[in-house]
């Protein structure tokens, strides 16, 4: 065992999140929010999806309360910005759309619904779903958000293209209807929205000219312009929609005039306004006219300099509020202290000493309290004044939760399509209550307000200055393995290494490892003494595989003073959004698989980011990674292939411009692979084109895929390439995930050979899915099969074929 001592969770080098509106701006706009009364719901499929315009305009417009239902956390889209898939790539998109309300100011909501990837209809994906359980999930939040108007982004047809596109659709329109029915879906009281709308896309000229054309529509400028916050909510909608990083959604900010359409597709007409015919002001609520009274008196009395004046006007208004009951009362009630709290100048913070504490171990917070205006302000917990501009610190000492911090839609095992969440009301919250909430009451010129403070870690970095990041309650020690995936390509042993790191000082206890049966381990055990919180040991089991043609997990499994854990900590670190940690099963993929391969040294050009390199060194490749000055001047001939990651002649400009040196590469004799790259010009509507230099004949790419994970494939088992060194048969594509491949060849040139040919369920067969060409004395395959999923995942028969591509070259 090789000893290791290192900070396992060493604080974020990563810029802050984007940060909200704020000063005077977010003042006045939140007083006049007191004053409106009203909500709007967006609905559709996946982050990304909304219409972010509309989103800042009715939230920090019209100042209505709005919320964006994505039915998916958006887990089946690629990552452009690293190698995170699946659930993790649904925690990065939960924090993206966060980080996008914060700019536009509208709130997030969820369901249970798993975005399994690309779908071609809405039939396929109502099947996949628990209809009935998304559908009651739509409901749910339609009962507790209580909008006015509910927004559809999509038309339930297929003219949305995507499958989970038209799901959302259809679904809101039959919650719409549910919703209102006391008979479904019993637990909460029915609401019945004024109105159901479509808004139609017009993402290009020919789709706006079609729905400028629709009788009986609603024609809204969403892109008008707000001198007190200085920005068009076109502006802010680009702002927003460029959070969505991962999915490389960086968008213009329009400053002009921006057309939309809507129609009601259910409810009461309406003609000129989404909100047509509903009293957004305080008549709406019975008695409330005291209420209203005082917060028109708190804005008449608003001022920029001394946002202080208002408070009077505030705590009269909250008086009177408090005689009053119902859904408006409540919220309006959180929104006025929060108003107080902000025009006295108020910084509240619950700080943590670091930011993972063991689960069930006491933690000393201090509660940091500024009074940063003339406005008198007591600490109800010791009766202190507090001085203008002096900090305050309270100091407490509490428990941390008994389990480990852990986003709640991932505290259960999931299924393919579903999350498994046993208590509907935790969909209340995007992405779960904090860790801890600490409790503070304040008396703020003579009126008592209760604060519930998230408990966070401030900390400075020496590079990005002061930060903060969620506090989290891990276990007393983790463990993990390194490679997620071992091959076995014959029946010799091969070394899995296994990392135990503590979280606590003077840990001590052993890890083994859980195989099933035919796998053997040596040694049974490894017993480990770790001294220092954040020490880290690599233990190294020598693994034993049994016959040819079998799969199976491993599991690492730590136990201390009787107690046993597996879990392994996953952090996910990106400068847009703030740092995220989970906890899952500590498993590695074991795959015997008779593979031979006759490359060994690989360079891979790394694109948007995959795990592909790591797959390769499975196979016992040595893999290089080429930089730019590598790809640029290095010498290439020492490889025996090259391969291209995933997106890599989208985002490496380098890769372009020396695009030729790869095909020279090829014509002396060597191999370039290249993996998916998307159409340029094709988003929204543009005319898909040849992506200059990809191959060394041309090649038009499609927006075309094979999403059946196990569609049937055919193929010339005789062809070279699928024949030696490993012979492929239909068995190598067996245990896909997810797909088959994605935006496949439409056209390209007679050189040009096609190994494989597949379709989904009633369509046309696709052949553009891998193409091959001798290219002087190499070869060059263009293969948009789906290796960044399969390979990672350990399908045996991925591994196969992939080999035979790397050996193109050397088996003739």
């Amino acid at each position: 065992m090789r000893r290791l001592a290192i900070a396992l969770l060493a604080v974020s080098l990563c810029a802050p999140a984007q940060r909200d509106f704020s000063g005077a701006a977010k003042l006045r706009v939140s007083m006049e929010r007191l004053q409106v009364l009203g909500r709007v719901l967006h609905i559709a499929a996946h982050p990304d999806d909304e219409n972010t315009a509309l989103l800042a305009l009715s939230a920090r417009g019209w100042k209505y309360r709005t919320a964006y239902l994505s039915l998916t956390r958006g887990e089946g889209g690629q990552n452009l910005i690293g190698s995170e898939q699946g659930e993790l790539m649904g925690v990065i998109r939960t924090q993206e759309l966060l980080a996008a309300r914060r700019i536009d100011g509208a709130e997030q909501r969820f369901t249970r619904a798993i975005d399994f990837g690309f779908s071609k209809t809405a039939e396929e994906t109502l099947a996949k779903w628990d209809r009935e359980k998304v559908l009651g999930d739509v409901v749910w939040h339609i009962r507790k958000f209580r909008p006015d108007v509910i927004v559809l982004r999509f038309s339930g047809t297929p003219r949305d293209g995507h499958g989970q596109h038209q799901a959302s659709a259809i679904l809101g329109r039959e919650a719409f209807v549910a919703a209102a029915d006391p008979v479904r879906f019993p637990g909460l009281p029915p609401w019945k929205a004024r109105r159901l709308v479509l808004n139609i896309a017009s993402f290009s000229p020919a789709m706006e000219k079609e729905a400028e054309a629709l009788p009986q529509k609603i024609t809204l400028d969403l892109g008008q312009f707000d001198p007190l916050l200085g920005y068009s909510f076109g502006e802010i909608a680009g702002m927003s929609r460029s959070l969505h990083r991962s999915q490389a959604m960086g968008w213009r900010e329009d400053k002009g005039a921006q057309r939309n359409f809507f129609i009601v597709v259910a409810g009461e007409p309406a003609a000129k306004d989404l909100m047509e015919g509903v009293d957004t002001t305080w008549a709406r609520v019975p008695e409330s006219a005291g209420v209203a009274r005082h917060l028109r008196e708190a804005l008449s009395l608003f001022d920029d300099r001394a946002p202080e004046k208002s408070i009077p006007a505030l705590i009269a208004a909250r008086r009177e509020l408090l005689k009053l009951s119902g859904d408006w009362a409540a919220e309006k009630r959180v929104e006025i202290d929060e108003m107080i709290a902000a025009s006295a100048g108020l910084f509240m913070e619950a700080n943590a000493p670091k930011f993972h504490i063991v689960a069930g171990q006491p933690i000393e917070l201090r509660l940091n309290v500024v009074n940063r205006s003339n406005v008198p302000v007591v600490l109800k917990e010791t009766g202190k004044t507090l001085e203008k501009g002096r900090p305050e610190t309270l100091l407490r000492t509490v428990p941390m939760p008994s389990t480990p911090t852990q986003p709640y839609w991932l505290a259960a095992p999931r299924g393919e399509t579903m999350y498994s969440i046993g208590d509907r009301a935790l969909l209340d919250a995007p992405d779960g209550p904090p860790s801890l909430i600490a409790p503070l009451e304040l008396t703020i010129a003579g009126e008592t307000l209760a604060f519930s403070l998230p408990v966070r870690h401030r900390y400075v970095d020496r590079i990005y200055g002061e930060l903060t990041r969620p506090l989290l309650a891990v276990p007393e020690a983790t463990v993990r393995f390194p490679e997620k995936t071992l091959l076995f390509p014959d029946a010799k042993p091969r070394p899995l290494a296994v990392q135990v790191a503590s979280m606590t000082a003077g840990w001590s206890g052993r890890v083994s490892l859980q195989l099933p049966k035919g796998w053997v381990a040596a040694p049974g055990s490894h017993n480990i003494v770790l001294k220092e919180p954040g020490e880290q040991w690599t233990a190294t089991f020598l693994v034993t595989p049994p016959a040819a043609g079998q799969t199976a997990k491993a599991k690492a499994i730590v136990e201390s003073a009787g107690k046993s854990s597996s879990l392994s900590m996953i952090a996910i670190e990106y400068p847009h959004i703030p740092p995220q940690a989970l906890f899952a099963e500590a498993e590695a993929n074991l795959v015997r698989s008779d593979i031979k391969i006759l490359s060994r040294r690989i360079g891979y050009i790394m694109g948007s980011g995959d795990d592909v390199p790591r797959a390769l060194e499975q196979l016992g490749c040595e893999v290089t990674l080429l930089g730019k000055d590598e790809l640029a001047q290095s010498n290439l001939s020492r490889f025996d292939a090259i391969v291209t990651g995933v997106r890599a002649f989208n985002t490496r400009a380098d890769l372009r411009a020396n695009a030729r040196r790869l095909f020279d590469y090829a014509a002396g004799g060597g191999t370039v692979i290249v993996q998916y790259n998307v159409m340029e010009g094709g988003f929204f509507g543009g005319d898909p084109k040849i992506l200059a230099n990809m191959g060394p004949y041309s090649i038009t790419l499609s927006q075309g895929r094979v999403t059946e994970e196990d569609a049937q494939v055919e193929f010339k088992s005789t062809h070279p390439l699928l024949a030696a060194p490993n012979p492929i048969g239909k068995q190598d594509f067996d245990g896909w995930v997810q797909e088959r491949g994605l935006y496949f060849a439409a056209q390209w040139d007679p050189k040009y050979e096609t190994l494989f040919r597949m379709h989904d369920r009633a369509e046309k067969p696709l052949e553009g899915g891998t193409l091959f060409a001798r290219h002087g004395k190499g070869v060059y395959i263009f293969t948009p099969l789906s290796w960044f999923r399969q390979l990672p995942a350990g399908v045996p028969g991925a591994y196969r074929i992939f080999a035979n591509f790397l050996s193109a070259g050397k088996a003739r």
